[in-house]
């Protein structure tokens, strides 16, 4: 898949990205696991914004699924806004930021360890506030990201969540996957999703759909089609999707779903079918079934591990991303109204 500009470039650093991490995440993962394994949370509490939430979504599919301990996100405003003080002792509070400067981060990850959490912050800037602001540092690695479009950070997010959840789990299958994943993910960025550039290119809104490891691609997939392409797109999980969004599935409003390759994917699979006999236009990024289907598949990688899985579909999802801007005829590396670094309290 051809694409241009700086975000093509930071898109081909990726799998490099991948492999400096192992590095430089080996000794903080090392020490940050052995205070958890030696005082084990009840609770994580993660803060994150943009597409850092979604990849703190990632993490709390990680390790709710892997290391059975649940995960709630946090809202920075109780901290900044209402000063209120949180019951973290004992606790461990996930910070995650490209950049670790936004102000109710800080603020949240300061409240959080005076409050007795361990506090960990997962950042590209190691000299951050955030990073200051937490007891341990988890280097992303990305190196210098200059498109506003957030890609390899993501993607440099979501493989150090992998990693940190196969050793926390102590899961070799997960550890083996992380090892093939800058291999995987370049291979990623080259599939063709063009059959979709007309139909999306030609839409004034539609949904993404993801559920377990997909769940956190698909809220990142809409963010981006609305930044890079001005286009309005809703995400949601499968399952609540069918709690009221479905009503709005037509063929006005296409679909981009995130098939995931566990046990989740069956279900999807049948509600893919089930709209496209109903006439939805509906693309699925995943391995089309044996059977006839309506839907239109995007192809993906041959699967391996469904979390290694999520992260090679949103690699490809931002090759297609450029494309699609090109089609809109937007600019991706000027979108209205952003600029690289937000901040908010």
């Amino acid at each position: 898949m051809r694409v241009a500009g700086g975000l093509a470039i930071e898109l081909r650093e990726a799998p490099d990205v991948i492999c400096r991490q192992a590095q430089a995440l080996a000794g903080p993962l090392a020490t940050l696991l052995a205070r958890l394994r030696r005082y084990p949370p009840d609770v994580v509490m993660t803060c994150a914004r943009g597409s850092s939430a979604h990849a703190a979504a990632f993490a709390k599919h990680l390790i709710e699924r892997y290391c059975g301990i649940p995960v709630a996100a946090s809202a920075p405003s109780v901290t900044t806004i209402y000063r209120r003080r949180l019951r973290l002792k004992g606790q461990f509070f996930l910070g995650v930021s490209q950049s670790g400067i936004s102000d109710d981060l800080v603020e949240a990850a300061t409240m959080a360890r005076t409050a007795g959490a361990l506090t960990a912050a997962l950042v590209n800037d190691p000299d951050s506030p955030l990073a200051s602001a937490c007891e341990f540092v988890l280097p992303m690695a990305a190196g210098s990201e200059h498109s506003i479009a957030a890609t390899k950070t993501f993607v440099a997010s979501l493989a150090a969540l992998m990693r940190m959840a196969a050793l926390w789990a102590s899961d070799e299958k997960m550890h083996r996957s992380c090892e093939r994943l800058p291999e995987r993910v370049g291979h990623a960025a080259e599939l063709d999703w063009s059959a979709a550039l007309s139909p999306l290119g030609g839409a004034s809104s539609l949904m993404t759909l993801g559920r377990g490891p997909t769940f956190a691609v698909a809220r990142e997939a809409a963010l981006k089609l609305k930044e890079a392409c001005t286009l309005h797109a809703e995400a949601f999980s499968s399952a609540e999707f069918r709690h009221g969004p479905i009503a709005l599935a037509s063929e006005a409003c296409p679909i981009l779903m995130f098939q995931p390759n566990d046990a989740a994917g069956a279900d999807m699979l049948a509600l893919a079918a089930d709209l496209g006999r109903k006439g939805v236009r509906i693309f699925v990024a995943g391995s089309p079934p044996d059977h006839k289907s309506e839907a239109s598949y995007l192809p993906v990688l041959p699967p391996e591990h469904a979390e290694a899985d999520a992260i090679c579909l949103i690699q490809t999802f931002y090759a297609f991303l450029v494309q699609l801007a090109e089609r809109r005829g937007k600019d991706i590396e000027s979108p209205p109204h952003l600029q690289k670094v937000t901040r908010t309290r």
